[in-house]
């Protein structure tokens, strides 16, 4: 192929067919230039090859082999085929199992050498692995190497991908260019650009592969903190309508229940901001059942209590249907009017509720993106409530905030993040924590337990239904393809609900929702779940953030150790939400004795903050800094990687440099400006 560039299609890459430019696309890859920036995810490290015998048990290791039996493949029950073979070497013997990987009889000839990659389990004394990667031991390509994992989507191999992107190192590293000041690299000791993506795809050893990252994550979060140091700086120029009428006091004898001592905190913050002419921007972050409805009901009620129009914004029709009657119950008795405005309501409806968010009747409405649309005007829009921030980009937020003259912000999360985070991660808004729950809540029992327990985990399912309970079981995978990608044992949401309903529950009304339905698809599950229409709710992290059913008492998470404490926790908080005792089972198999600890942990407490503070002390801030969360940038390596003294040099860097510089105005900040909106690019205009 000709000399590769940045902007060189990838259709043009060999191999690359149309089949596979699409799954490219579906990964955001159009170009060689994007193939630079798709960080690995993982890392696998083969330098080291192990004899049997004494090869890690549990974790991912190569070992030399000697196929000793041939291979023999067999067809199992459900149409799957699987391969056997044993293989040994001076030390020990070992079983090979592959499933539906036919290939694998043919590759494997009696008598021949190879290095496998893999992870051993004993089993009954024995050592077994399941579906290795399989190299010839002649002509090793990845043994003695470290070896990068990408994100990968049906259609395509992580050994397409890898080669893909060497050949786009090879190609075009020398077109990425340093947009970091030069006082800041001497100042951080960081490595070029070039250099640190060379390694970051392409290690030579850890000590080089944590220099890469270290670069990498250090950027992202400088930039953030300037971008969103700089949205700040414009903010407080802006100038908005105090709302200063109604008070606590005023507002507590609306509400059926005695607010916490941290809610009336909470509330005099908001309160304080609201009163100012400085828009407020404020995050309130609070554990699952805190009370964050209540603040925002607060704000909303004083928005229109000063004679001005409150808006909400959830993610879903159905969270927007909850929010909306728990508004109307507590504000129409004082004379406050709450209307729904949604998607799916009939257009002589959103005609006449339009009107009359215009006309200034409606001083309160609560909706979906539906508020967003064009022709939904308000007469004078002073607040903007936003419900799970991490479902909502910038833009969407700016969006809003749009339809009003510089309205106040308030944003609801019910991530718990350590507070060193949160103002890091928020650093355009003030943040509040809501860290005391409403007494009487009685806390969800959590237990960890192997696949092993299934049938009795099936029969506490039954026992629980038959109280008319109704329960959640949580699989890592959407379908049967995303799981045998990965990994064999991974639990897939369609197989597992249809295994479950046809031999396991077919008594009993099972269903299942994932993020490849049509979001009406979803939204109907969701809401006959919510009717108590469906028993058995078999998802993907999809319902994470959902409908409020008090009636389900049981979370089953699958493949728990697939999943972050944070997450599990947010699961977690779909139950107990109503009167009766729920409960919390994590199944995994994993025997890794940290995998272990970490899962424990969660079944120690429910304190969202602390649980948030272990998963950062044992993964680092990816579960805070995932794709698409909390309407900010999306972050690469420091969401795997980073640690907090990383992060908060970063923020140090980026704040001096904004004291000197505040509008990046001086030559050598020029640089830095296409790199900002490439950071921010689900709003790149936010800046303009």
């Amino acid at each position: 192929m000709e000399r590769i560039t940045w902007d060189t299609p990838l259709g043009g890459f060999p191999g690359v067919g149309a089949a596979r430019q699409r799954a490219l696309a579906k990964l955001g890859l159009e170009r060689a230039g994007d193939l630079l920036t798709f960080y690995p995810r993982r890392y696998e490290d083969r330098r080291t090859v192990w004899p049997i015998a004494q090869a890690p048990v549990g974790v991912d290791c190569c070992v030399a082999v000697t196929v000793t039996r041939p291979a023999v493949l067999s067809r199992i029950p459900g149409g799957r085929q699987i391969v056997r073979c044993t293989v040994s070497d001076d030390t020990a013997a070992l079983e090979l199992t592959f499933f539906n990987r036919p290939f694998a009889q043919k590759a494997l000839r009696t008598g021949g050498r190879y290095i496998l990659f893999g992870k051993i389990d004993l089993f009954g004394g024995r050592r077994q692995m399941v579906n290795p990667t399989v190299e010839d031991a002649a002509r090793p390509k990845l043994a003695g190497t470290i070896v990068p994992c990408y994100p990968l989507t049906a259609g395509l191999s992580n050994g397409q991908v890898m080669a893909w992107v060497r050949l786009a190192v090879e190609g075009c590293l020398d077109q990425l260019a340093e947009t970091l000041p030069d006082q800041v690299l001497a100042q951080a000791q960081l490595p070029g650009i070039q250099w640190a993506c060379a390694q970051i795809h392409f290690p030579k050893d850890p000590a080089a592969l944590e220099q890469a990252r270290r670069r990498m994550a250090f950027e992202e979060f400088f930039y953030l903190t300037v971008g969103l140091g700089v949205l700040r700086k414009r903010r407080e120029t802006h100038r908005g309508a105090p709302l200063t009428a109604g008070g606590r006091a005023d507002f507590e004898p609306l509400l059926p229940f005695a607010l916490t001592g941290a809610q009336r905190r909470v509330i005099d913050e908001c309160a304080a901001d609201l009163s100012g002419d400085v828009p407020m921007n404020r995050l309130v972050q609070g554990d699952v059942g805190s009370g964050k409805t209540a603040i925002a009901a607060f704000c909303l009620w004083r928005a229109a209590k000063s004679g001005a129009q409150g808006a909400m914004m959830a993610p879903t029709e159905l969270l927007a249907h909850q929010h909306f009657e728990t508004l109307r119950a507590l504000l129409e008795p004082d004379h406050v009017a709450v209307a729904l405005l949604t998607g799916s309501q009939t257009p002589a409806e959103k005609r006449a509720i339009k009107k009359a968010l215009a006309a200034g009747d409606i001083q309160v409405v609560v909706g979906t993106h539906a508020l967003l649309s064009q022709g939904v005007d308000f007469r004078d829009l002073a607040l903007a409530v936003v419900d799970e921030q991490h479902r909502f980009g910038v833009n969407q937020r700016s969006a809003l905030a749009a339809k009003g003259r510089h309205p106040h912000l308030l944003v609801l999360s019910a991530t718990p993040i350590p507070r060193t985070l949160a103002l890091i991660l928020y650093g355009d808004l003030d943040v509040s924590i809501l860290d005391q729950l409403p007494p009487g809540r009685t806390p969800v029992e959590t237990y960890l337990v192997s696949e092993a327990y299934h049938p009795r985990l099936y029969k506490f399912v039954d026992k629980l239904v038959d109280q008319g309970r109704q329960v959640y079981i949580v699989c890592p995978a959407v379908d049967e393809s995303e799981a045998a990608e990965g990994d064999p044992t991974l639990r897939s949401v369609t197989q597992y609900a249809r295994h479950l309903a046809e031999a396991v529950f077919p008594h009993r009304r099972v269903a299942f929702v994932h993020g490849k339905l049509r979001p009406a698809e979803k939204e109907a599950v969701m809401a006959a779940f919510a009717a108590g229409e469906v028993q058995v709710l078999v998802s993907t992290t999809v319902i994470e953030v959902g409908v409020d059913v008090p009636n389900a008492a049981l979370m089953v998470v699958e493949n728990a150790d697939r999943f972050g404490l944070s997450q599990l926790h947010q699961l977690r908080g779909r139950v107990g939400r109503g009167k009766h005792q729920s409960y919390c089972v994590l199944v995994s198999n994993n025997k890794n004795p940290e995998t272990r600890a970490r899962l424990k942990a969660l079944c120690a407490t429910t304190d969202g903050f602390a649980i948030a503070q272990a998963d950062l002390d044992a993964r680092g801030p990816g579960d805070f800094f995932g794709a698409r969360q909390h309407g900010l940038p999306t972050l690469h390596p420091s969401s795997l990687w980073a640690d907090v003294r990383l992060i908060q040099q970063a923020q140090q860097t980026a704040q001096a440099l904004l004291e000197t510089d505040p509008a990046l105005t001086l030559p050598q900040h020029q640089l830095m400006w296409p790199r900002l909106r490439q950071l921010f690019a689900e709003n790149p205009d936010v800046f303009n």
